[in-house]
């Protein structure tokens, strides 16, 4: 059985995901053109350049340039990293002011209470490596921090809104070592962007807007919180200009005294404060948590699909494993052949993920407090072997984790933890050759929902499993002090003969792994650009149930997968994709699901 899900790939941003998001994206440009803050402090439209940007993702189209791209997702973060990298900046430096405006224009996804991963290719060098500036749970947490009286677990709000949640923020510490070993602009100027755009104002963008109305509740609860997105009672509307002196107040500390500014001192005692103090839902996050924060460098985990090497974020991240698991198992199978308009390419999509995501809620964890076979886990024979059990017809009937090679022989109990989308990703190609790519995050919408200093604080630490064990066997990504919660962002750089083809990633909680993996296999094996691999219409299968995206042509694959065994869910997916494809030129693409753009020259 066959059928069409758009003949040329141009797939979705034209037909059914583009009939929904043209009128977003519309929406977009009409709130944010009007209030663009410059470094000078005027408010200007925004330019020519990242207009048409605009235009080229809603058409289906990608963007091209000679020398330098960055793509993320809202406008005005990606004018300031346009900026630096015009100016001579690294994909380092341009990252620093992405970031920060996005802290301050997309508050909801990630910022300075947040965490992060980096993937870094070194152009000078050659050498690929990554950044984990993920939270770290308090000294004083237990593994009985999410559970009641009776120990059994609270529920997933019940954790997150207030202080129990809150991790140590990873972020500022990440974008201070990522200069530090690859900036060349002064560090301080690279913040002057974010700072301008919070003194000046900025329009509330409608995807904010929408994420304030749908959360005014829980938005409601702290006073600082609610004041800032719920003036008076009422939500920020989508247009309306606000500013945020307290959040530039604290970039302009850690300009010009680093992240020390924000790890001691005052703003580390605000954080402390308002964890500690928050109403209903007090934290353990201390001052020694904060002074004590390391970012660690690790080594980039590699997985082989085809011609290429898929790397990314090791543990704590299940994210470069997951992936490359699931582009391992499909490289035993001709993909290319089926196309894109097969369901026999969704079944192997979709079981190869389910068995990938067994092995990740058994085996993936901080592999700095327990043991991984993270090396077994992409094994190439390994995989091939778990390959074979795609080999039928239906869908499996039952899914079970396997059995890579491990150091150590140790039984782990499968993880119950939940992880929920608000994340934001950003990728990036400098002049000189250097490539990044970031997955940022505060976990759920709005973190805690506790703001301090005009930044919200994470809800990490509920990405932990909250039961310790199951029967009597441990979990490994069990909440322990100072370990880092498990998480699914998978910023990626693809690599051919040892240089990088492609910047890659999402957010979307675990969904993540999918969006990513789905979209490397429509650009490498379909043929696809990257705007159409990043508008294809999601189908997604993690743990049985098929997830098609709602209003699209996915939703047409149905019928075939139920017939394959299948249970189908049409529902929103809203990933978050941005990616840059590298070559003689570079090509960027942005989700139309989103408000970004790629920007280059």
């Amino acid at each position: 059985m066959r059928f069409s899900f758009c003949s040329a790939a141009l797939c979705l941003a034209l037909a059914q995901v583009a009939s929904a998001q043209v009128a977003l994206a519309q929406q977009a440009a009409d709130a944010l053109a009007p209030e663009v803050a410059t470094s000078g402090g005027d408010i200007q439209t925004l330019s020519a350049a990242a207009r048409d940007a605009l235009a080229a993702r809603d058409a289906g189209r990608p963007v091209a340039a000679e020398n330098w791209m960055v793509a993320a997702a809202n406008p005005l973060a990606v004018e300031a990293g346009a900026d630096v990298l015009r100016k001579g900046g690294t994909a380092a430096d341009a990252m620093i002011a992405v970031q920060t405006v996005l802290g301050l224009v997309e508050p909801q996804s990630s910022g300075l209470g947040g965490g992060a991963f980096l993937v870094y290719y070194d152009a000078r060098t050659g050498q690929l490596t990554t950044l984990d500036g993920r939270e770290t749970a308090p000294l004083a947490a237990t593994p009985r921090l999410f559970q009641d009286d009776a120990g059994e677990p609270l529920g997933f709000f019940d954790a997150v809104v207030g202080g129990r949640s809150v991790g140590t923020p990873g972020t500022p510490a990440l974008l201070e070592m990522a200069h530090r070993k690859w900036g060349r602009a002064n560090w301080g100027g690279l913040f002057n962007a974010a700072i301008a755009l919070a003194e000046t104002g900025f329009a509330v963008s409608p995807r904010m807007a929408d994420s304030i109305a749908n959360d005014a509740d829980r938005l409601g609860r702290f006073p600082d919180t609610a004041a800032y997105f719920l003036p008076e009672g009422t939500p920020l509307k989508a247009g309306q200009v606000i500013s945020n002196q307290p959040y530039a107040d604290v970039l302009r500390a850690i300009a010009a005294d680093g992240a020390a500014a924000f790890y001691t001192g005052p703003i580390a005692a605000d954080i402390v404060r308002t964890v500690q103090g928050a109403a209903g839902n007090p934290g353990v996050l201390s001052a020694v948590d904060l002074a004590l924060y390391q970012v660690k460098e690790r080594p980039a985990v590699c997985a082989s699909y085809r011609a290429f090497e898929a790397c990314g974020m090791g543990p704590p991240s299940s994210g470069a494993l997951t992936v490359g698991q699931i582009l391992g198992m499909l490289g035993q199978y001709d993909l290319a052949e089926l196309g894109a308009d097969n369901p026999d390419s969704w079944r192997l999509i979709g079981d190869a993920s389910r068995l990938a995501f067994a092995d990740r809620g058994r085996y993936m964890a901080d592999s700095d407090f327990v043991p991984m076979p993270t090396k077994g886990l992409v094994d190439g024979d390994y995989l091939a072997d778990r390959a074979r059990l795609l080999a039928g017809e239906t869908a499996l009937e039952v899914v079970e984790p396997g059995t890579p090679t491990f150091d150590h022989a140790l039984n782990w109990a499968d993880d119950e933890s939940l992880e929920f989308p608000s994340t934001s990703h950003i990728s990036i190609v400098d002049q000189y050759g250097n490539v990044l790519s970031m997955t940022t995050t505060i976990e759920n919408g709005f973190g805690a929902r506790l703001m301090t200093n005009g930044f919200l604080l994470n809800n990490e630490l509920t990405d932990f499993s909250f039961r310790s064990h199951s029967d009597g066997v441990p979990i490994a990504n069990r909440l322990e002090p100072g370990k880092r919660p498990r998480s699914s962002m998978a910023p990626t750089i693809v690599m051919r003969d040892d240089k990088p083809v492609l910047a890659i990633g999402s957010p979307g909680g675990s969904r993540i792994i999918g969006y990513v993996a789905t979209a490397i296999v429509a650009w490498a094996d379909w043929g696809m650009n990257v705007q159409e691999a990043i508008s294809l219409p999601h189908a997604i299968n993690r743990f049985g149930t098929y997830d098609l995206e709602a209003g699209t042509e996915a939703e047409a694959l149905a019928e075939a997968l139920t017939g394959m065994g299948f249970e189908v869910n049409p529902r929103d997916l809203n990933s978050g994709l941005h990616a840059i494809e590298i070559g003689d030129r570079l090509h960027g693409g942005a989700d139309p699901r989103r408000e970004g753009i790629a920007l280059g020259e």
